[in-house]
C-alpha cells in the first residue's frame, strides 16, 4: 500500500517581499533611528496620503490604537452613544467603551455581514455621537447613506477599515470618506508588519490635535518642525507611535502592494469559480459584493446553512489537514456587554456568528491548494 504525505494547509502565512530585513537594517545602521516617527514612518505616511488622498495619516502600533485615538479625537465621554455593528472585532467597541461610551449595536445585512444601513436611523438618539461602519472583508458599507445620516444628525463617522486597504466605495478609497478611519497591518491582513495600524484623518479640525495625542499629549511634532521653540504637555495622549523598524518592514510591503493585490484577487476568483456549483445547488452561500463596492481580496468566506453544519465542515476540513476557522461572535451577546445591550435581537449578526467560515487565504496559496480545499468542501456536502 502506498501512503501519500498530505501537507497541511494553514489558515494564514504572512507574506514577505524580501526587502523587510534590508530596510530594518537601513533604519538601524544607516538612519540610526529605531524609535517612532523616523524616516520609514514618514515614507509610509506619505505613501498613504499620496495614493489614497487622506488629508493626514499617522502610523500606530495597532488598528486598536488608531481607533482609540479616534475616540479621543471625537471627544467621546461618559454617556455618549456610539453605533457600531455587533458583528465585528472587540477593538471596534473597546476603543469607545474606554472613553465611557454606551455602545448601540446595529444588525448586519441579509446578504453580507456589513451593518444594515437601513436600520441605523432608528438607533440614533440625542446622545449619539458617532457611527462606526466596519468594512467587513474589505467590502464597503453604503457610505453615501451613512454620511447623509451623519450630516442630518451632526454625527462623526469613523471608518473601521482594518480589512479594507486598497478597497473602494465606487471610486473613493475606503478610509477617505469618514471624518476619521483606522487600518490594520496585523499579519493576517493584505499588507502586514506583524502588528501595526494607521489613523487616517480627513477633517482639518482633527489634524493638529491628532499629532499631539500621537506624541503622548505633547506638541513635540510642532517643535521638530520649528513651529514652537519648546514643547510640553498640552493634552491627553499616549505612546501610539510604532518603532521605525516596524515602519521599515511595512514599507517593504507597501512597495509590493500591486503585486500582492493581483495575486490575492486571483486566489479569490479561483475560490469563487470552484465553489460556485455548490452555491447553485443551494448547499452554501458565497460572498456577495454590492455594486458600489470593490473587492480587495482580504479573505474568502462561505456561509453555511446552520451552526451544526458549520461546525461539521470546519471539523471535516481540519481532519483533512486544512485549517478553516469561524469569525466573530456577536458582541451584543458577549459576557461583557450582553446585560448593557438589553433585549433587542440582532438576527443577522447572530446568523453570521453561527454560519460563516473563513477559508485559508494567503499569497503563497497555490491553485493546487485551492483545488484540494474546494474538493474537500464538496466531499463534505456529498
Amino acid at each position: 500500500m502506498v501512503h501519500y504525505l498530505i501537507m497541511k494547509i494553514s489558515f494564514n502565512k504572512p507574506y514577505l517581499s524580501g526587502k523587510e530585513a534590508h530596510y530594518i537594517f537601513q533604519a538601524v545602521y544607516d538612519n540610526h533611528h529605531i524609535s517612532g516617527n523616523g524616516v520609514f514612518t514618514k515614507k509610509c505616511q506619505h505613501f498613504f496620503e499620496q495614493k489614497y488622498g487622506f488629508l493626514k495619516t499617522l502610523l500606530t502600533t495597532s488598528c486598536t490604537d488608531a481607533l482609540e485615538m479616534a475616540a479621543i479625537l471625537a471627544n467621546i465621554t461618559q454617556g455618549d452613544e456610539v453605533i457600531i455593528p455587533s458583528y465585528t472585532f472587540v477593538s471596534t467597541a473597546n476603543a469607545f467603551v474606554r472613553q465611557g461610551a454606551k455602545i448601540i449595536f446595529a444588525d448586519s445585512q441579509s446578504d453580507n455581514p456589513n451593518l444594515d444601513v437601513e436600520k441605523i436611523e432608528a438607533l440614533i438618539s440625542s446622545k449619539t455621537k458617532a457611527i462606526v461602519p466596519v468594512h467587513y472583508a474589505g467590502m464597503a458599507c453604503d457610505m453615501d447613506k451613512i454620511m447623509q445620516l451623519a450630516q442630518k444628525y451632526n454625527l462623526l463617522v469613523i471608518e473601521d477599515a482594518a480589512q479594507a486597504i486598497d478597497s473602494f466605495y465606487y471610486d473613493k478609497p475606503l478610509g477617505s470618506i469618514g471624518h476619521l478611519a483606522a487600518f490594520s497591518f496585523h499579519e493576517t491582513k493584505n499588507i502586514q508588519a506583524g502588528e501595526g495600524g494607521l489613523l487616517a484623518i480627513n477633517d482639518e479640525r482633527f489634524v493638529k490635535r491628532a499629532e499631539i495625542i500621537w506624541e503622548k499629549g505633547t506638541n513635540r511634532a510642532e517643535f521638530f518642525r520649528g513651529e514652537v521653540n519648546k514643547y510640553g504637555w498640552v493634552d491627553v495622549g499616549s505612546s501610539f507611535l510604532p518603532s521605525d523598524m516596524i515602519a521599515a518592514f511595512l514599507y517593504a510591503q507597501l512597495e509590493n502592494l500591486e503585486n500582492i493585490q493581483t495575486k490575492r484577487k486571483k486566489i479569490w476568483h479561483e475560490y469563487y469559480k470552484k465553489l460556485k456549483p455548490l452555491e447553485e445547488n443551494g448547499l452554501l452561500k458565497l460572498p456577495k459584493i454590492p455594486e458600489y463596492a470593490s473587492n480587495n481580496a482580504h479573505m474568502f468566506y462561505i456561509i453555511c446553512r446552520n451552526a451544526d453544519e458549520r461546525s461539521g465542515l470546519i471539523n471535516h476540513l481540519n481532519t483533512n489537514g486544512i485549517k478553516a476557522v469561524f469569525h466573530y461572535i456577536s458582541l451584543h451577546k458577549s459576557h461583557f456587554y450582553k446585560e448593557k445591550h438589553g433585549e433587542r435581537t440582532l438576527e443577522m449578526a447572530d446568523f453570521y456568528s453561527d454560519t460563516l467560515v473563513r477559508l485559508p487565504f494567503y499569497f503563497e496559496l497555490s491553485s493546487f491548494d485551492i483545488e484540494r480545499i474546494s474538493n474537500e468542501i464538496a466531499n463534505f456536502y456529498k
